[in-house]
């Protein structure tokens, strides 16, 4: 919308000084005006005011004349309606737009809330995009929802501290949270206020003081992060172990342009059960990798055998082609 706005003010613009200056030049070179006289003639012309001319015109001024009145009045009109039209959409963007996003996140079910577009929750942001994950950012700041809606994100201008706010951003249809506004203190107040709207909700945050976090936990957190300590962690094991922190890093950004590492839980009414890992259709007819098993009791076991077993509520860590996983994970549901 802004974009289209400032093309227009420029194509008013340059359409509106276009005929000033071809005019002006006209009844310099044909009338031998000066060059205020030109301006001043021209102006009046398109702008239809009806003043009598400076001097009397020739034939040849007259026939320029003739052809600037047909030209400056139309590009005249033309300008006044496109500023008509501007000034029109400026007033009524906000309440229409505010009213169709509405609309759109009512539509939402399973997606994800991001509070705070800041460093943490932009790049958050950009990593569900590239996931295709439906997401909606909650933000105060007008400049921060403008750049996410200029990168293609769904927006909404709001006080995320706020019950209504989170109402708003379909917080009871949503499957997870993200609090990242500035301070721990907002954080905090954003997760009581989603976890007493949705006890189910998944939420994950960021602590600036590791004093907070146990404050956060308690609050209903699910996962804390701490920026400061992870940083520190990879730089040494940047210096330490180099080779091991490039893999984590690939694993995270982008393994290939096909390939993914997702996990899939396993439903308890899933029809492969009681079945061995080794007896997984989808993992013999495809080159899915296991990379680990996540047991409903919280036991991780990596690399796991094709001998173990499988119990409804568990989690299967994969890597492999989005299409083979994709089936993999079909076959899970089925």
């Amino acid at each position: 919308m802004r974009r289209r706005l400032i093309h227009r003010a420029i194509f008013i613009a340059g359409l509106l000084c276009f005929t000033l200056l071809v005019g002006t030049i006209g009844f310099v070179l044909i009338e031998h005006y000066t060059w205020f006289d030109g301006f001043y003639m021209t102006l009046t012309t398109i702008t239809t005011v009806g003043y009598s001319e400076l001097h009397p015109l020739s034939h040849a001024g007259r026939v320029f004349n003739s052809f600037l009145i047909l030209f400056g009045v139309s590009a005249m009109f033309l300008s006044v309606g496109a500023m008509t039209q501007t000034i029109i959409e400026l007033e009524l963007q906000d309440p229409y737009g505010r009213r169709r996003k509405l609309h759109m996140i009512h539509q939402m079910h399973d997606h994800y809330i991001i509070c705070g577009f800041g460093r943490v929750g932009r790049n958050a942001s950009y990593q569900l995009k590239r996931a295709n994950a439906p997401f909606l950012v909650l933000d105060r700041n007008e400049q921060r929802i403008a750049k996410a809606l200029d990168a293609g994100m769904l927006a909404l201008q709001a006080d995320a501290t706020q019950d209504d706010s989170l109402r708003e951003a379909g917080v009871l249809r949503a499957r997870g949270l993200i609090a990242a506004l500035p301070s721990d203190a907002e954080n905090l107040f954003v997760i009581l206020s989603a976890k007493s709207l949705s006890p189910k909700l998944t939420i994950v945050t960021r602590v600036a003081e590791e004093e907070a976090i146990a404050k956060l936990r308690r609050a209903g957190a699910d996962t804390v992060l701490t920026p400061y300590a992870m940083a520190g962690r990879q730089l040494a094991d940047a210096l330490i172990r180099p080779r091991v922190v490039e893999f984590l890093d690939l694993t995270r950004s982008s393994v290939g342009p096909n390939i993914t590492i997702e996990q899939l839980p396993i439903p308890p009414q899933s029809s492969i059960l009681p079945n061995k890992l080794g007896d997984l259709a989808g993992l013999q007819t495809s080159d899915v990798i296991v990379l680990a098993l996540r047991r409903h009791t919280g036991e991780t076991i990596f690399h796991p055998a094709p001998a173990v077993q499988i119990s409804p509520g568990d989690c299967l860590i994969v890597m492999g082609e989005r299409s083979r996983v994709g089936e993999l994970e079909r076959s899970l549901n089925a």
